[in-house]
């Protein structure tokens, strides 16, 4: 068995339990999510998508950022889930969409990248999807569902076939966890008009 591929099952096994322990709100959710991420950014060097290992360094950055979050208190409890209004959305995905546009041009023009603005709209979205993950923004999940959805061709394509198996079952786990964080902010609601 190639080296690769065995990094590619360790990646995607701890990328499994870091998805379960977040929809659970469990905040060991960041570790495995380091560990995973670590792991991957030499996967996507060596696939020559080097926004893609970007975007796993970035997650070694947020999970220690998200950890972080996760762990300050509001009178003496751990933070909530919330939404954001629909003028921060815009201003994220305009933000996204130009920022993909720049890397993507950079990665074209400066490197030997493969499939470059596909790449970068899938790195600057997932971006944007991990700080309102880190601040539990239940949205997040819905930003979540389109950039791992896309990412299943995206991994097909540079035959990076467990990695696009992954990406299926994260766009499923995708819905659960928008379900589930959407039960604990209607229940947080409830609880907070008592």
């Amino acid at each position: 068995m190639h080296y690769a591929t065995v990094i590619e099952i360790i990646a995607t096994v701890l990328g499994l339990i870091y998805l379960l322990l977040l929809i659970k709100e469990n905040i060991w959710c960041w570790a495995f999510g380091i560990l995973s991420s670590f792991l991957s950014i030499f996967l996507f060097v060596d696939a020559k998508l080097y926004s893609e290992a970007l975007l796993y360094s970035y997650y070694v950055i947020i999970g220690v950022y998200g950890w972080s979050q996760w762990r300050k208190k509001v009178n003496g409890k751990p933070i909530r889930v919330k939404t954001w209004k629909w003028t921060f959305h815009l201003i994220a995905i305009s933000i996204g969409l130009l920022l993909s546009y720049a890397l993507g041009w950079f990665f074209s023009s400066q490197t030997d990248a493969d499939r470059p603005y596909a790449d970068a709209f899938s790195t600057i979205i997932s971006f944007i999807a991990s700080f309102m993950e880190a601040h539990k923004v239940l949205s997040g999940w819905i930003y979540w569902i389109v950039v791992n959805a896309f990412s299943v061709w995206l991994y097909f394509v540079k035959d990076l076939q467990i990695y696009a198996g992954l990406m299926v079952i994260y766009t499923i786990m995708s819905f659960v966890g928008l379900w589930q964080w959407y039960k604990s902010y209607r229940l947080e609601g409830q609880l907070n008009t008592q």
